[in-house]
């Protein structure tokens, strides 16, 4: 079994992938009322909703189980991409590395890619592969596309 690896996935959006990045970037206040069945809430630790670096506290459900996860957050407006660093939290007991890059990719008007590469080390051999993290990921994306697109502006 494997110590390190990247998994990456395409997940494909309807709407501007402007509007999806902005979500992403600095609007994770909206996260509980969007997708509650995921996130219960998301606190700032440290900065703002909006700033490079800032650290937030996301409680969330994974699996039918209440988990906490302390992370760091960079964007990079220019390639509309979004990397949530992990520094604490259940994901954090069993891996050492946990970084989530989201990046938001036009395809049509109407339309774009969320491209997820999630960068993991584990603590131990014994440690599960995060693959249940990454299909976590990507049904959030997923039902944020629909959130997103009941509020278009």
């Amino acid at each position: 079994m494997a110590m390190s690896g990247t998994y990456v996935t395409e997940v494909p959006l309807k709407g501007k992938a402007e509007k999806h990045y902005k979500r992403w970037r600095s609007e994770h206040n909206l996260f509980p009322d969007a997708i509650g069945h995921h996130t219960q809430g998301v606190t700032v630790h440290e900065g703002d909703w909006d700033s490079h670096g800032t650290i937030k506290i996301w409680n969330y459900t994974r699996d039918g189980k209440e988990e906490m996860f302390k992370e760091m957050t960079e964007m990079d407006d220019e390639n509309m991409v979004v990397t949530i660093n992990g520094l604490d939290g259940h994901v954090m007991e069993e891996l050492k590395v946990y970084v989530v890059i989201y990046q938001f990719i036009p395809t049509s008007e109407e339309g774009c890619i969320c491209k997820v590469t999630m960068v993991w080390e584990k603590r131990n051999e014994d440690s599960p592969e995060p693959v249940n993290y990454m299909k976590f990921v990507e049904m959030m994306v997923a039902d944020m596309n629909d959130h997103i697109l009941q509020n278009q502006e």
